[in-house]
């Protein structure tokens, strides 16, 4: 597989501590030879030049001053410069586009929320106007929907890579742990979505659902009871759905993610199964140097005074 060369990142926008130091000369080979300076001076800059450079060197600027006070150059160096091991792969993009796919589902997920009422007379309507009278609401709502279902293929596909190439091992196993708790509330949250716009088919689909988890065992009757706010579906459902929809799992899920990104930069990533390490030389005992070289002819020799 042809690799691929990573973009160069340009010079303002990285902090002066993150830079690298320029090299020996370099100045001085670019401009002009000081003999040169008092027969030819350079031109006086102008008060536009001098704004224009601390225009182009302020963002820079500000996020040194924000390095500065919270540290941060050292994670996103160790997340940015990482060692990746030899056979990385398409595969190992999963956990990335995953991560995108909720940034996009949290996003819509906002815009959605400025124009939803989550009342069981008006929640249809309000999804109507969305669709209807709002300016690329259905897009917005398209992405929403649909993105539900494209981050759940995502998060499967991600957790079956990582079983497949033994990447729950040690030292990882609370990684693993971590991504099956976010597996769960990826579920959760794509099952509390379904309800709010309570029109006929999610009505019954989460009766479904709900009948279903109460069918589980010991807990099963508890979870459903607290998912169906009541003796049966109706209003009081619906706001729960959306509270633990918009506030209870989204907010568990950024925790867990920064606590999941943070074990994959201070870890790393394993490498596939079929790439093998190679094993380490090592050294030949002086004495079998000796042995060897005595019996190639190269040491002195028994023989060497009597002549042919």
């Amino acid at each position: 597989m042809p690799k691929l060369r990573a973009p160069k990142i340009p010079d303002f926008v990285v902090p002066p501590p993150l830079r690298k130091p320029p090299k020996p000369g370099a100045e001085d080979r670019k401009g002009q030879a000081p003999t040169d300076l008092k027969s030819s001076p350079p031109p006086s800059r102008t008060h536009v030049d001098r704004l224009t450079d601390q225009a182009k060197d302020a963002p820079a600027d500000v996020l040194a001053w924000v390095d500065q006070r919270t540290g941060a150059s050292g994670f996103l160096t160790g997340m940015l410069y990482r060692k990746v091991p030899k056979g990385t792969n398409w595969f190992y993009t999963l956990g990335s586009a995953t991560l995108f796919a909720f940034i996009v589902q949290a996003t819509t997920g906002v815009f959605l929320a400025m124009f939803y009422t989550p009342s069981a007379t008006q929640a249809y309507a309000s999804i109507s106007h969305i669709n209807n009278d709002v300016p690329l609401g259905q897009l917005v709502h398209g992405m929403h929907k649909w993105g539900s279902s494209v981050m759940v293929i995502l998060i499967f596909l991600h957790m079956g890579r990582t079983f497949f190439f033994g990447a729950y091992k040690y030292p990882r196993e609370l990684n693993w742990v971590i991504g099956v708790v976010l597996l769960i509330l990826t579920m959760t949250m794509a099952f509390t979505g379904y309800l709010l716009p309570f029109d006929q088919r999610s009505y019954w689909a989460s009766i479904v659902g709900i009948n279903i988890n109460g069918t589980g065992p010991i807990v099963g009757p508890y979870l459903s009871d607290f998912l169906r706010a009541g003796p049966e579906l109706g209003a009081t459902t619906l706001s729960r759905f959306y509270a633990i929809h918009m506030l209870l799992v989204p907010g568990a899920i950024i925790a867990l993610i920064g606590a999941h990104m943070y074990l994959v930069v201070k870890l790393g990533t394993t490498a596939p199964p079929w790439v093998k390490a190679k094993k380490p030389k090592i050294a030949t005992p002086v004495s079998q140097l000796d042995a060897g070289a005595e019996g190639n002819g190269a040491g002195p020799s028994t023989n060497g005074g009597s002549g042919a």
